[in-house]
């Protein structure tokens, strides 16, 4: 049966004991506005891109976008599978004078399938970042993604923010699951994770190792995370962000997922290498992220 491992359960070196911990920033404090600063200095996103639509949701997702341009201090620019007309254009102006974004931001119009048009541009415009509507439908317990955010978390070039539920006005990211990954890029991840975080007034940053029933048969797989987790989360460098570090186990990587939900956590945050083949599969624990999406999704590449 699918569990989380309590035994696991370490507190990392990064956190302070209750006494010592300092109350969450509020929305408009110092202690907020200096972590969006210290995101500014040294954001690894120069341009973020909102890909649009249409639908109910448009101003929600570019209102999400609003708000990671300003976490990373980067240039936004909009990418549109469609036909440029005088209607949509003008669409556009009032959307973005709506949201309290330039009128003038770069707008990419690309004909063609939507996936594809996304996908192009990213590529052409060397975007380090693009921001979608997960468009997910509700299954049973579990939300799916859509055709077109699927392809563009399998083949995108850049890293990719996902959101479930996008709101005009934005909610913190409360809860924030990190799944750990023992390579370069997996510390790199972390340590742009952070900023964020801290930004967001996270109330618990989760840094979760999946350990699989295949991962159990090799018996050094658990002793090893429990060793390395914590020298993982101190090299990190110092936060406020209070972070708890995990070991859980399942018969596969979906275990994650459960979790996600059990926490009611407000982003997953994925690491993966880049590729340089678009049809490269996933790895095997985490490649049900393009089916399942329990929250907002961050996948750092």
């Amino acid at each position: 049966m699918q569990k989380f491992a309590e035994d696991s359960k370490m507190k990392s070196g990064l956190l302070r004991s209750p006494a010592e911990r300092p109350c969450p920033p509020c929305r408009n404090s110092p202690e907020r506005d200096s972590a969006t600063a210290l995101m500014a200095d040294t954001s690894p996103y120069k341009t973020i891109a909102v890909a649009t639509t249409f639908s109910p949701r448009f101003k929600h997702v570019l209102a999400e976008a609003k708000r990671m341009r300003e976490r990373f201090s980067a240039d936004l620019h909009l990418i549109f599978a469609g036909k440029q007309t005088q209607e949509i254009a003008k669409k556009f102006h009032d959307a973005l004078a709506q949201i309290e974004l330039p009128t003038d931001t770069a707008i990419h119009y690309e004909e063609g399938d939507p996936a594809d048009a996304i996908l192009h541009t990213l590529a052409r415009e060397k975007i380090d970042m693009v921001v979608a509507g997960a468009l997910e439908k509700e299954v049973v317990l579990h939300p799916f993604l859509g055709n077109v955010a699927r392809r563009v978390v399998r083949e995108a070039p850049c890293s990719v923010m996902l959101f479930t539920k996008p709101l005009v006005n934005p909610r913190p990211l409360s809860r924030i699951v990190f799944i750990a990954d023992y390579g370069d890029h997996g510390l790199q991840a972390l340590i742009r994770t952070l900023p964020l975080a801290a930004a967001e007034s996270c109330e618990t940053l989760y840094v979760i190792r999946i350990i699989t029933t295949f991962d159990e048969a090799r018996a050094s797989i658990r002793a090893d995370a429990r060793r390395h987790e914590k020298p993982r989360l101190l090299s990190a460098g110092a936060t406020e962000v209070p972070i708890e570090a995990r070991c859980i186990r399942g018969n596969t990587g979906l275990i994650a997922s459960d979790f996600v939900q059990s926490v009611n956590a407000d982003l997953l945050v994925v690491p993966l290498q880049k590729k340089s083949e678009t049809n490269v599969p996933l790895p095997s624990n985490i490649a049900w992220i393009t089916d399942v999406i329990p929250c907002n999704l961050w996948v750092i590449r």
